[in-house]
Order: structure tokens, then C-alpha cells, then sequence
């Protein structure tokens, strides 16, 4: 009798909404690995014979071989040696909140009890806290580098933190917004 009382009043989640929820969980998980292989890489931006990193400076030599230090006052770039030390940490720090908000939005999927809701919306707070690290980063990062840069410098690992904030942004909004409107504010 306890299991139908409690059947009745918990309401069934509809095919789409529980879509949506796993579409939203899927690709923060996709963000998390996109921001993880860039941070980990850190070689973000290749120009004139220069690879400048999160982690490395690193120059061509004459034998095609790069030549990598972490003293990135060698690379001659005013600012580039203490101002490298926030961006790698904010780019860091934003891929542990992503992980911590996506286990927040998968645990509210799993274990369904009075403080889902709650649950998800944290989950999602932390996706947007994850985006805000994530591009002042990214936008630090392309302030300090801003003599060298050009469109076809960035590498890959660049565009993949650029990538993984923009779904951070995205999948944070459309995780508050789903909430809000399968559970309407009283």
C-alpha cells in the first residue's frame, strides 16, 4: 500500500523531458573530455616558428625539432610568464566544477527522491560556474598572446577548451531552463 501511496504522488517524467535530461547529461560529458585533452595538451597557439602553451613555451629549431621549456619569460612575451599561472588554473578549476556538475545532473536521473529538482539545478549552476572559468580563460589566454595572433594559429587543443565553454554555456541554460519548466515555480 506504502509503494502505490508513494506511486501516485511522485509524477511520471515524460519520453521527451527524460531525452532532453540525457541529451543535456551526454554532452557535458562530451565538454568535460573536450576540456580535459585541452588542458592536458596546453599547446594552444602556433605562430612564427612559436608554440605558446598553458604549460610549455616552445620554439622550432633548426633541425624541425621543438625545443620546449616551462620559463616562459624566454618566449619574450611581456606578461605571458604570470599571467599564464591564472589562465591554466581558471581552465583547470573549470574542468573539476564540470565534473562535479555532471555527477550532480546524473545522480538527480538516478536516485529520484525529494531533492532532484535541487540536485539538477546545482548541477547546472555549477555547468555555467564551469563556462565562466572556462572562457575568461580562453579570453585571457588570447589577451596575453595578442601580438601573435592569427585565426589559422590556433591549434586544435585551443578550439577544443573554446568548443567545450560554448557547451558549457549551453548545456548550464538548457539544464535551468528544463528544470524550470517541468517544475514550475509555485
Amino acid at each position: 500500500k506504502a509503494q502505490r501511496l508513494l506511486a501516485h504522488r511522485r509524477p511520471q517524467k515524460s519520453f521527451f523531458e527524460t531525452l532532453i535530461r540525457s541529451l543535456i547529461i551526454l554532452c557535458v560529458a562530451i565538454a568535460v573530455v573536450l576540456s580535459s585533452i585541452s588542458v592536458c595538451d596546453g599547446r594552444w597557439l602556433f605562430a612564427r616558428g612559436r608554440l605558446f602553451g598553458l604549460w610549455h613555451f616552445c620554439a622550432v629549431s633548426n633541425g624541425s625539432a621543438l625545443r620546449c621549456v616551462t620559463d616562459f619569460s624566454l618566449a619574450n612575451v611581456e606578461g605571458l610568464s604570470v599571467g599564464v599561472i591564472p589562465v591554466r588554473s581558471m581552465v583547470s578549476f573549470a574542468v573539476v566544477v564540470a565534473i562535479f556538475g555532471l555527477e550532480l545532473l546524473m545522480v538527480s536521473q538516478v536516485c529520484e527522491d525529494t531533492n532532484t529538482r535541487r540536485k539538477w539545478s546545482m548541477g547546472s549552476v555549477l555547468i555555467l560556474c564551469s563556462f565562466l572559468l572556462s572562457a575568461t580563460g580562453v579570453l585571457s589566454f588570447s589577451i596575453l598572446v595578442k601580438d601573435h595572433l592569427t585565426f589559422t594559429g590556433f591549434t586544435l587543443t585551443y578550439w577544443c577548451e573554446f568548443i567545450a565553454a560554448f557547451l558549457f554555456f549551453l548545456n548550464g541554460i538548457s539544464g535551468l531552463h528544463i528544470n524550470s519548466l517541468t517544475h514550475p515555480r509555485n
